[in-house]
């Protein structure tokens, strides 16, 4: 299908940034009530090494404005968002023949969004055809919720990111975590780096291990500031160490030290694929919204 006159379609360039944090914001307000997306959150996407901003993204625009924007990652995740104001007109469906076009010519048989449950954008994937697949779910600790220490085994310890070789390390004990998730594609530090150390504006108090008497690294936790929020980005323990309440210690911990960076709330974002929800919501986190993964094979 064509575009409705006077819009037009052409690839992100890095300066674009701004306008698409500005428009995924514009969707999240409108969508969710509130926005959670930052630009460095889209710099640190469009820095991977897997990724090409120049072949798997997309942006429509009307003159200098930015209507609707998606990319296609490995070319299984996509993201799309069109501003409320350029809603229903066909924008959605030109956008989505787009990253699904995208994502066969990358040789993938399937391809998908996550989405607000109950969203326009849920019942737009539902219509389209494509089926569901797991469910997600964003947490917080409210404001005036008491973080309560844990306790480590005698001999464990914490600490925060120390020298350059830490980075891989903390990248490692992440990967070998999530890869044990059914039907994920592994990643590569080159990938990672960019939203995690080389993210703008990382401090080394945001990624901290948990470390075993002898000193070795066996559990990360990775944590972004944004504004008001201490949101934590990812959080695994080594196989072997689990159920030493490990991943609990990290976590509060994590609350506290974006709580002492001016964090008012703590939140992360768990899915039915993890089995982690019970630990969350153990020590006191509580479902704030809850997502979707819509998906169609090509």
């Amino acid at each position: 299908m064509e575009l409705p006159d006077p819009l037009t379609a052409r690839p992100m360039a890095p300066s674009d940034a701004r306008a698409v944090f500005e428009l995924v914001a514009a969707a999240e307000t409108h969508d969710l009530g509130e926005a959670a997306i930052e630009v460095e959150d889209i710099e640190g996407d469009w820095a991977r090494a897997s990724f090409d901003l120049a072949t798997e993204s997309i942006g429509v625009w009307e003159g200098d404005r930015l209507a609707a924007c998606g990319e296609v990652f490995k070319g299984r995740r996509a993201d799309a968002s069109v501003h409320p104001d350029y809603r229903g007109r066909g924008i959605g469906s030109w956008l989505a023949d787009w990253l699904e076009d995208c994502a066969r010519t990358r040789g993938s048989r399937l391809v998908g969004q996550t989405v607000p449950e109950g969203s326009g954008a849920e019942a737009f994937f539902q219509g389209r055809g494509y089926r569901q697949g797991w469910t997600s779910w964003v947490l917080q600790v409210p404001a005036d919720r008491t973080i309560e220490a844990q306790p480590l085994p005698p001999g464990y310890g914490l600490r925060e990111l120390a020298e350059p070789a830490d980075a891989r390390v903390a990248f490692q004990l992440i990967e070998d975590a999530f890869n044990e998730w059914p039907d994920r594609d592994p990643s590569s530090f080159d990938d990672w780096a960019p939203r995690g150390p080389l993210r703008p504006g990382f401090e080394p108090w945001q990624i901290r291990f948990v470390v075993d008497p002898a000193g070795t690294a066996v559990g990360v936790c990775f944590t972004i500031l944004a504004g008001a929020t201490g949101y934590v980005d990812a959080i695994a323990v080594r196989h072997d160490q689990r159920g030493l309440g490990l991943a609990r210690a990290l976590l509060v911990d994590a609350f506290a030290r974006a709580r002492a960076h001016g964090a008012t709330v703590s939140e992360l974002s768990t899915d039915s694929r993890t089995g982690a929800l019970g630990l969350y919501e153990h020590v006191g986190m509580q479902v704030v919204r809850t997502w979707r993964h819509w998906m169609t094979d090509l």
